[in-house]
């Protein structure tokens, strides 16, 4: 694991995740962690070809993915699908375990890819699954979470229990893929893709909501929309969350001065940048600094 973005979710310019795995040589992340209103990983609209689990020990949160916002209580999962944009909310403090993996661990054979693993993560229709308390598989896959900690380190373990949960993911998935229940995907995901791409890009200039527009091709009115029922904000509002982001990645990870950051970030002046950033993550650059320097 990379201790330098810790707490950070970094991503690519496409918009998609670099996992910070617990191993560079297996493609797994495990955290028995907690989040509370304001942490820098709160909100950040992202998505990777990772599965992603979350199993909630104590307190409440809620998991935005595609725009559908799922609220999460003591004892419930929910499994993200690869590929599907996501986000975790934190109305009070709450503790969890987190378990990021990358779907080629279990494809062992072609056989088992085509048969066991792409019926699902290839399925649009199948953005996320959850269990929670009337749910049969609840308390199976909750405890099989539990126990992931213990075992991060350990790859071997890792695995044999990622395919534990994956089969209780195949018997949950095929409730859906059978027409008994039914979830609608959303052509219109890649426009906010490639509009995520283009700020990704853009942040530092003085970009216009015309400008996000264009770079999807797409009206100013449709664009509005899509960055609303995807991160239920507005794209400008998008746009000042994302340079603050670069700017806690910053004050992490160079000894820059905050008039240099604001220069790199887009913003105009030391002043509107803190004013910002406290708006986001609750706390001044300068205070959040040193919070990050106490740590180390």
């Amino acid at each position: 694991m990379n201790k330098d973005v810790r707490g950070l979710i970094v991503k690519r310019d496409d918009g998609s995740e670099i996992v910070n795995y617990d191993n560079a040589s297996f493609p797994s992340y495990i955290y028995d962690g907690w989040g509370r209103p304001h942490v820098t990983w709160e909100k950040v609209p992202h998505f990777h070809e990772d599965i992603e689990f979350i199993s909630v020990k104590e307190g409440n949160m809620a998991y935005s993915v595609n725009g559908n916002e799922i609220k999460l209580y003591a004892g419930d999962t929910i499994m993200v699908n690869s590929n599907q944009i996501h986000f975790s909310i934190y109305p009070e403090k709450v503790r969890y375990v987190i378990f990021v993996i990358h779907p080629s661990v279990l494809m062992s054979t072609v056989a088992v890819e085509m048969q066991a693993v792409r019926p699902i993560i290839d399925n649009s229709d199948l953005p996320y699954l959850k269990f929670w308390g009337t749910n049969e598989y609840s308390q199976d896959i909750h405890r099989l979470m539990l126990e992931m900690p213990d075992i991060r380190h350990d790859v071997f373990q890792v695995t044999m229990h990622f395919f534990r949960i994956w089969e209780i993911i195949r018997k949950q998935a095929s409730h859906y893929m059978n027409g008994e229940e039914e979830m609608a995907s959303d052509p219109r995901m890649q426009l906010f893709k490639t509009m995520m791409h283009f700020l990704s890009q853009s942040y530092k200039g003085n970009v216009t909501l015309a400008e996000i527009a264009a770079s999807a091709n797409i009206s100013k009115s449709l664009c509005n929309a899509l960055f609303n029922q995807y991160v239920g904000e507005s794209p400008i509002n998008y746009l000042m969350h994302l340079r603050c982001r670069k700017v806690a990645e910053y004050l992490r990870s160079s000894p820059m001065t905050l008039t240099e950051i604001a220069q790199m970030t887009g913003f105009n002046g030391v002043s509107y940048m803190s004013e910002t950033f406290r708006k986001f993550f609750g706390s001044s650059p300068r205070a959040y600094r040193k919070q990050w320097e106490g740590q180390n």
